[in-house]
């Protein structure tokens, strides 16, 4: 896409990358969950110890969408994945190219430091699958989630 360009996000850009990501938890009827700040995100994406990047899609300078991403390690492959948390594209940009440029940059990014996989979550309904499913990732639809927040993670942190 003409005047389409990736770069890796800045500590100024906190504030841009927090309101993608209360753009994309609206979009996904999760608004309540967004508790993170700049603060937080700055700590976390920018402080002492980084635990994940950020890249951003601008056109013209403007911010039009980002990918937050960090790295797991794969024990079957003894390799280094990336992992996606998120990718989201305003909507109308939209059908231009933008989601599969960030994909792109993160394979890129990927392959450079050696992983073995690139791996991210998308819900049954969203219809970007389709589009995920035309660039030949596959659904690992026999694998169940589970997560532990609040205070069952605090109940186990806390067992003796």
């Amino acid at each position: 896409m003409k005047n389409l360009s990736i770069r890796t996000a800045r500590p100024e850009d906190t504030p841009i990358i927090l309101g993608f990501i209360k753009e994309l938890a609206s979009y996904e009827k999760l608004e309540n969950e967004v508790v993170a700040t700049e603060d937080l995100l700055n700590e976390s994406l920018f402080g002492e110890k980084p635990f994940a990047e950020v890249i951003l899609a601008e056109i013209n300078g403007e911010s039009v969408g980002f990918a937050l991403f960090f790295f797991n390690f794969s024990t079957f492959l003894g390799q280094p994945g990336l992992y996606i948390e998120d990718l989201y594209v305003k909507p109308e940009f939209r059908s231009r190219g933008i989601g599969k440029e960030l994909l792109k940059h993160c394979a890129t990014l990927a392959k450079e430091r050696n992983c073995g996989r690139m791996e991210w979550w998308v819900l049954k309904w969203n219809p970007a699958r389709k589009f995920y499913d035309n660039l030949g990732a596959k659904a690992m639809d026999e694998w169940v989630v589970y997560r532990l927040t609040g205070k069952p993670l605090e109940k186990l942190a806390n067992l003796t």
